[in-house]
């Protein structure tokens, strides 16, 4: 089974970067037509969607992140990128990878990456 592996988490002072990567476990798994997005957890809180991108590049964001959440994708590297820019406090929690495959709307989830941003 095809497994998201995410990386790039750790502990940030506020107003710091990091970039957050979700690779797939075998190269080629990933369809150019699925769409792919990151969600975060913070510690008692429901997941949220935080970046989606889907085929053609489009975009979306939750509020709280639009003008310093970038999400991209390479195809060819069956990886997908979160840039996140003027990290706040709020922004913490755990970052999970999520693939929704076009051909069935399938679902898949990666294991998840700790982001700590301190005050």
């Amino acid at each position: 089974q095809v497994q998201l592996v995410e990386s790039g988490g750790g502990l940030v002072q506020a107003g710091g970067s990091l970039r957050l990567s979700c690779a797939a476990s075998e190269p080629g798994s990933i369809s150019p037509m699925d769409a792919m997005g990151w969600y975060r957890q913070a510690p008692e809180k429901q997941r949220e969607l935080v970046a989606g991108i889907i085929s053609g590049g489009f975009t979306n964001y939750a509020d709280s992140v639009k003008g310093r959440f970038t999400i991209s994708r390479d195809n060819a590297k069956n990886t997908v990128y979160l840039q996140m820019n003027s990290l706040k406090p709020e922004d913490t929690g755990v970052y999970y990878c999520n693939r929704r495959t076009y051909y069935n709307g399938r679902e898949f989830w990666g294991q998840g990456t700790l982001v700590t941003v301190s005050s």
